[in-house]
């Protein structure tokens, strides 16, 4: 491997762990937050456990994804110089910006979990809340509006190899930011809540005690409500993308779909094998016309083809299997939402059903696939492009020594932290189960 491939390698590591702890930390907030606001208007000590140990379980998270992001902006200058010597100082706004965000969310952090029961009136605490929503949202639209940029440039004119005239307000508002960032924020609420409903389901599985039975009925209902709702608005995300694509970035749509040549009523591939060499799909799912009403709500849409572009710039076409993983564990994730909602109002499906808490398990780990996989579909959708149509990857990536020394230390260090906050986590709640907190509450609001 020579140094291009190590940078992409290491690059691509850092955030394959990076986006766990980014996920969890843009849709976290607003479960505790949900809880917390269930406690107080129903005066229910079971959801206001449920909003103190989400929270607590949740600094840790942030600990580690502080260390993440960090690495991030660090591997950016070492390993992609060129990227940055060109591009640095447009998005330098958006990546402080981030910063700012997450000073605020963990300052708000702080005060909300040092302030339990500081507050005679308990609405003034659920309202800390709420700008911790807001930080970690913020903080995903910012660093969302880089990876826009990268992939829609705009706000500046290049100029003998230097970015000039720069509009930073533009380049942070590029074409792509609305998409990618309903996209990004909708599909990290939905993956926090597959995560949080696959933990319950496992716990009502295993555990016979009534009160933590019922605490961890609550938070899988919660959960599995809001999974449904934000899988939907992820579905919408994902159209709304491919109808993006279409207009600003054919060829990426295309590549996605293994489509070569430009036709209307061009149909969806699903899953098969490909010869790249005869362009022949084996073994796939064809649904006639779709990919044209994909594209444009219309199935006599003309959809580029892939022969339509220079062959160095047409992406590696590896990212049809990344597609198919993404939209197949993102249903699955759907469907069972799906058939937890209907158990509430038909009383022939349980909710508690041993086959669907099962199945409700495997959600928390396919929805967090379903994110990975989606990273590596837009981010090997945009090579051979660091920016598309102005730098490629080749050009941008360092060519230091010693590289290969350096991407051995860093996935030892992210062994570690994914290790380290696993034991921990764990370990914050083994024995402390939900009914101690629930009687403590309970006590504590006896004695007021």
């Amino acid at each position: 491997m020579d140094a291009v491939d190590i940078s992409r390698f290491l690059t691509a590591m850092t955030l394959a762990v990076h986006i766990i702890f980014a996920t969890i930390g843009v849709g976290m907030p607003l479960f505790f937050a949900i809880a917390e606001f269930l406690g107080i208007k129903k005066k229910n000590d079971k959801y206001i456990a449920l909003a103190k140990r989400w929270s607590k379980g949740y600094t840790i998270t942030v600990a580690v994804g502080v260390v993440t992001g960090t690495i991030i902006g660090l591997q950016l200058s070492l390993l992609w110089p060129t990227f940055m010597r060109i591009g640095g100082h447009v998005i330098a706004l958006p990546l402080f910006m981030e910063t700012f965000a997450f000073f605020f969310e963990a300052i708000f952090l702080s005060i909300y979990l040092y302030t339990w029961s500081r507050f005679k009136n308990q609405w003034i605490h659920f309202f800390l809340s709420i700008p911790v929503i807001i930080g970690g949202t913020f903080s995903a639209l910012f660093i969302t509006s880089v990876n826009s940029f990268m992939n829609t440039p705009a706000g500046m004119e290049m100029r003998d190899g230097r970015m000039v005239n720069v509009d930073p307000v533009e380049a942070m508002f590029n074409a792509s930011f609305m998409v990618r960032s309903f996209h990004v924020v909708a599909t990290a609420i939905m993956t926090m809540a597959f995560i949080l409903a696959s933990i319950a389901a496992f716990k009502l599985l295993k555990n016979k005690v009534l009160k933590d039975r019922e605490y961890h009925k609550s938070a899988l209902k919660i959960t599995m409500v809001v999974g449904l709702i934000f899988s939907m608005l992820s579905m919408l995300a994902g159209d709304l993308s491919a109808k993006f694509l279409h207009e600003h970035q054919p060829e990426k749509l295309a590549a996605y779909e293994w489509h070569f040549d430009t036709e209307s009523h061009a149909d969806l591939v699903l899953f098969g094998v490909l010869d790249e060499s005869s362009q022949e799909v084996k073994g796939a799912i064809k649904i006639p016309g779709a990919l044209s009403f994909l594209s444009d709500n219309r199935f006599s849409t003309e959809v580029k083809g892939l022969n339509e572009f220079p062959q160095e710039e047409i992406p590696p076409l590896i990212v049809h299997y990344f597609f198919d993983l993404m939209v197949i564990f993102g249903i699955f994730c759907f469907v069972i939402s799906a058939i937890y909602v209907l158990s509430l109002f038909i009383k022939r499906i349980k909710s508690d059903h041993k086959w669907l808490l099962y199945a409700t398990i495997l959600t928390g780990p396919a929805a967090m696939l379903a994110i990975e996989f989606g990273w590596f579909l837009t981010e090997l959708g945009r090579q051979p492009w660091i920016v598309r149509g102005i730098l490629k990857v080749q050009d941008a990536a360092t060519q230091a020594s010693g590289l290969t020394f350096v991407t051995i230390l860093f996935a030892i260090l992210y062994f570690v932290l994914l290790f380290s906050a696993t034991f921990v986590l764990l370990r914050m709640f083994k024995d402390q189960p939900a009914y101690k907190d629930i009687r403590a509450l309970e006590l504590k609001r006896g004695e007021q």
